[in-house]
């Protein structure tokens, strides 16, 4: 770059920085979660509840009116079972939650919201607005990009059993990647039977079901060749 007094091939600070760029996107997502848990407990706090049960209402909530077996909790959250049943238990004594025995199985307790856990639930999940706000400085395309990136690491943390599997796109049945090729929308959603765009993927969607193996791999390749493509049209 001319005027700064550096030639491109100098060997100047930058030039030998051997800290790979993972690294200091791993920082970064420190920083975002260090900023989330401060909220989640801050949110909490007002409301009363610890940041598991205020993750408890969510999972609840986000299922719509389905019950949930404790152990699904538990796998959500990726927590003990005996962590899930105390919370659980909590929030039963706050009448934010009714817990029975499982219509599916009488072995296993279900767990849903009251009306005042919905009401509940909908104002813990407006905890994180500020980081809504703060992505909203991002221009679509880098928006979408993100959201690429995001997808693709919260797919590798899952083939590494780090996390839970997440109701994403990626994973799901219904998800028909490629479809029509060179387009700004070309995935298919047999759910609902429409094309949409890598600016639409669902990263915890309720009408989700995982796909086999095999097809989750095959759609995951074809996503990524649309990935490129799309790229072109942003």
């Amino acid at each position: 770059m001319s005027g700064t007094g550096y030639s491109p091939r100098e060997n100047t600070p930058f030039n030998i920085i051997n800290d790979p760029v993972e690294n200091r996107v791993a920082v970064g997502l420190t920083k975002v979660y260090q900023a989330l848990k401060s909220s989640a407990w801050s949110g909490a706090g007002q409301q009363g509840l610890t940041p598991t049960q205020g993750e408890i209402l969510h999972i609840l909530r986000s299922r719509g009116d389905r019950a949930m077996r404790l152990s699904e909790i538990a796998e959500a959250l990726a927590v003990t079972p005996a962590t899930t049943s105390d919370s659980v238990s909590a929030l039963v004594d706050k009448e934010l939650v009714d817990k029975r025995k499982s219509q599916e199985d009488a072995r296993a307790v279900a767990v849903s919201l009251t009306e005042k856990g919905k009401q509940e639930a909908d104002r813990v999940a407006s905890w994180p607005e500020f980081l809504v706000e703060a992505l909203g400085e991002l221009s679509l395309a880098e928006r979408t990009i993100f959201l690429q990136g995001l997808v693709k690491v919260v797919r590798a943390l899952q083939e590494r059993e780090v996390i839970p599997v997440a109701r994403m796109c990626v994973s799901c049945r219904f998800f028909h990647p490629n479809v029509y090729k060179r387009s700004d929308r070309p995935h298919h959603c047999a759910f609902v039977d429409a094309p949409f765009g890598t600016r639409h993927l669902q990263m915890d969607c309720p009408d989700h079901q995982l796909a086999d193996a095999k097809q989750a791999e095959l759609s995951w390749q074809a996503f990524q060749t649309a990935e490129r493509d799309e790229r072109l049209n942003l």
